[in-house]
């Protein structure tokens, strides 16, 4: 045999291993990578001497109707995604709503802040000096 037909006829073993859940030298997975380690070839011999074969293998993964494992993980990648787009809306949400309550406050404390300037400013009134806090001893 050339070592190009004992490829094909180890990737179409491989093939139907794979596809019975019998694998000897791979995961398993209904992948091209673990279809030319199932073969014990490399992956560039389904790629591009062996189109066919790949796409055949998709073909019959296809038919099979179960997603492929890289379309399970894709899936759940974007699951993940979508929880985390959801709380990064929620955290926002909150931040505004943060920004708002401290531009009020900051407003609020501008204002009394002027309306005691203009108090001490004033001649004639008298301004109390409220006891200082206790400050530890050492200080």
């Amino acid at each position: 045999m050339t070592p190009a037909l004992d490829e094909r006829a180890r990737i179409r073993a491989a093939m139907d291993r794979i596809l019975s859940g019998n694998c000897q030298h791979s995961n398993g997975a209904l992948t091209i990578v673990a279809l030319a380690q199932e073969a014990q070839v490399p992956r560039n011999a389904l790629t591009q001497r062996h189109p066919d074969l790949k796409n055949d293998f998709y073909a019959k993964v296809k038919e099979r109707g179960q997603p492929t494992d890289s379309e399970r993980r894709l899936r759940k990648k974007i699951t993940k995604l979508k929880e985390l787009r959801a709380a990064d809306k929620e955290q926002l949400t909150q931040l505004a709503t943060d920004v708002e309550n401290l531009v009020r406050v900051v407003n609020q404390l501008t204002l009394e802040n002027r309306q005691l300037r203009q108090q001490l400013a004033t001649p004639g009134r008298v301004v109390r000096l409220l006891p200082a806090q206790p400050q530890p001893p050492g200080r």
